[in-house]
């Protein structure tokens, strides 16, 4: 699979090379907990899928139950109507649109890998180097190239955008399983709230000025009348609540094309007993990056969601009792 998928989309097929894990004892009797924030809650279950299916060539004794939990902190499950407004067709969900702030970006992401600056790139990488695009590999033709779109990822279609889209997460969700031993739990941020029975953002203050804007946008979406709609039911108001980036909709648990087993979470003890199989969700009042990036303007619920993550963690430490010394026979 993954030299076919390298072949198709014209990358390596393996990146960086990680000598030693941070966690070498990893398996089926030692499972992890699994924390990820928007997209990166999305790769957790790409992750474990792969683990039940296999993929990992040399790693044949790989399951899903490598995995104990998940939780999601503004988990992007489902899509985003950001991705719309930022430059993505809503007609296919894959192309970008000739003017827009991702042409920018795109722009700006294969120079900055091109020049391939070390000390730059270790402190932030795009995560394309398996793309071979450096000035060292493919020089200044091949930078004309990719960035007349005939070459490198955003040629391929093979980056996170794509698959960001109402469209592509519903391609991905398809193949996509919630594992009936493994414990979810979702944090949905919300920052709007209805006026008069319009969606509009909840206060100024509270919110990242970067995000206000974008959290406005998208409390406003309509999806184009002449580009059908991405499922069967669809209504644009469903996806008004949003935190700036994600709707909050696509936050709660996998929900198309097929939805998964969830509970909304109101009270603790909505969750009590805390079962396997089924994503508890809860609804956090919060823009997108508020319990990652500052703690301090987070306050207390910073605190507040990451206690009761940890405390939820070592709970379900075990899907099996630990045998302990004295309990040998």
């Amino acid at each position: 699979q993954g030299e076919e998928h390298s072949k198709a989309c014209g990358h390596s097929q393996f990146g960086r090379i990680y000598e030693q894990g941070h966690y070498p004892e990893w398996d089926e009797d030692h499972p992890i907990h699994f924390v990820g924030h928007s997209a990166g809650a999305q790769v957790v279950r790409v992750l474990q899928q792969m683990l039940a299916d296999k993929a990992f060539k040399g790693y044949e004794n790989t399951c899903e139950n490598w995995v104990l939990s998940v939780t999601a902190l503004s988990g992007a499950f489902n899509g985003t109507t950001r991705t719309y407004f930022d430059g993505m067709n809503p007609e296919d969900g894959k192309s970008l649109r000739p003017v827009s702030l991702l042409q920018l970006c795109r722009i700006g992401v294969i120079i900055y890998d091109w020049f391939d600056i070390p000390w730059l790139k270790n402190y932030y990488n795009f995560g394309f180097d398996h793309f071979n695009i450096s000035w060292r590999k493919i020089g200044i033709w091949g930078l004309i190239d990719c960035l007349l779109g005939n070459a490198g990822p955003f040629a391929s279609g093979d980056w996170i955008l794509p698959d960001l889209t109402l469209q592509g997460s519903i391609k991905l969700n398809s193949h996509l399983h919630t594992f009936p031993n493994t414990y979810y739990f979702s944090y949905a941020s919300k920052r709007t709230s209805k006026v008069m029975g319009i969606t509009v953002p909840s206060g100024i203050l509270g919110i990242h000025p970067l995000l206000f804007i974008r959290i406005l946008q998208m409390s406003l979406w309509r999806h184009p009348p002449d580009v059908p709609p991405p499922y069967k039911g669809y209504r644009d108001e469903d996806w008004w609540d949003n935190d700036g980036a994600l709707n909050t909709i696509s936050m709660t648990h996998p929900r198309f094309p097929v939805e998964h087993p969830s509970q909304l979470v109101v009270k603790d003890s909505d969750c009590q007993p805390f079962l396997p199989g089924i994503w508890y969700y809860k609804i956090v009042e919060g823009d997108h990056i508020l319990f990652i990036v500052n703690r301090e303007r987070a306050g207390v619920q910073f605190d507040l969601i990451y206690d009761s993550i940890f405390e939820r963690c070592r709970k379900h430490a075990f899907r099996k009792n630990p045998t302990m010394p004295n309990h040998i026979s």
